[in-house]
């Protein structure tokens, strides 16, 4: 067997040897297709606006840019409403808002030529919280817009100790400020909604969350409200229903998802018209299967496709 291989093998090399001499004098040039890469994303871009979205963009931002070395991206989170002003005054690139952006605002920008782009990047369910010593478990949205309004001042009134209440909130930066004033306080969509109300002039205003949670923490007559990320076992969460006659819920991805918790809300990203470039790679990241599972990660909830 062995034998026939090799004068089989001994005139073939010699053709091939013979074969690749007569190329080497040949005078045709072959050339080969160079196989197509996709170029390197660089650049740099901000996002500034919602402290509640701060944690989860900060993780998105980093895990963007591990994976494009030639991207820098800044987020800072000083509130909804300077977000918004920033993209308005062209001095953000992407705003994060934990509120939906307002008619007015949607006109000043217009006649600065801004087109504000909605992107819906997560939801939230924003959470009333107490210190745990507080035998309060529940609350409605009357009780809470009359503690928020200065009109129950007192634990004794919804069920809790004979104790002032210590209440506490975002500041009017905040896209949760407004979004807790006008869909809690002043109670909208329901039928004892009323629009002139407003926060009352004892409650202490904070510009992040994490001081909201920290005070509660350690006063165990405090009440605040925080997104659903910002949860730890410092404080106790409220389980809250709109009306008297409805069941009592705790926030929870699982009751956001399925519609039960009634202080749930969309988180956003605007841009100055459709995204592209750079920026859409990142908001595409942030959409994916991999973002939205860093929502998850972050205690939010993530979009359901």
């Amino acid at each position: 067997m062995f034998k026939s291989v090799k004068k089989w093998f001994l005139p073939l090399a010699l053709v091939l040897v013979i074969a690749f001499t007569f190329a080497g004098c040949s005078n045709t040039t072959t050339t080969t297709a160079a196989t197509p890469t996709t170029p390197a994303l660089s650049g740099s871009f901000k996002i500034i606006g919602s402290n509640t979205i701060t944690p989860l963009s900060s993780v998105w931002a980093e895990n963007f840019m591990k994976d494009n070395p030639k991207v820098s991206i800044a987020v800072s989170g000083p509130g909804s409403g300077v977000g918004i002003a920033s993209l308005i005054d062209g001095t953000t690139d992407i705003c994060q808002a934990s509120r939906a952006i307002k008619s007015t605002e949607i006109t000043q920008a217009n006649e600065k030529g801004v087109n504000p782009y909605e992107i819906q990047v997560a939801t939230d369910a924003l959470s009333v919280v107490v210190n745990p010593a507080n035998p309060v478990s529940e609350l409605t949205f009357a009780q809470l817009s009359a503690i928020y309004t200065n009109q129950i001042t007192n634990w004794k009134e919804v069920g809790g100790n004979d104790a002032p209440i210590v209440v506490f909130s975002r500041d009017n930066n905040s896209g949760t400020f407004a979004y807790f004033l006008e869909d809690v306080v002043q109670m909208a969509g329901m039928t004892t909604a009323d629009k002139t109300l407003q926060y009352g002039g004892k409650v202490m205003m904070f510009p992040s969350t994490e001081q909201g949670v920290s005070q509660v923490a350690s006063n165990a007559n405090a009440i605040f409200y925080a997104g659903l990320g910002y949860l730890s076992d410092t404080v106790k969460t409220i389980a809250i229903k709109k009306t008297a006659n409805d069941t009592a819920v705790k926030p929870s991805v699982a009751t956001s998802l399925d519609g039960t918790y009634p202080i749930s809300r969309p988180l956003f990203y605007y841009t100055n018209g459709a995204p592209t470039g750079v920026i859409k790679a990142y908001i595409d990241y942030c959409l994916s299967a991999e973002g939205q599972q860093e929502v998850l990660n972050a205690g939010f909830v993530p979009l359901v496709k």
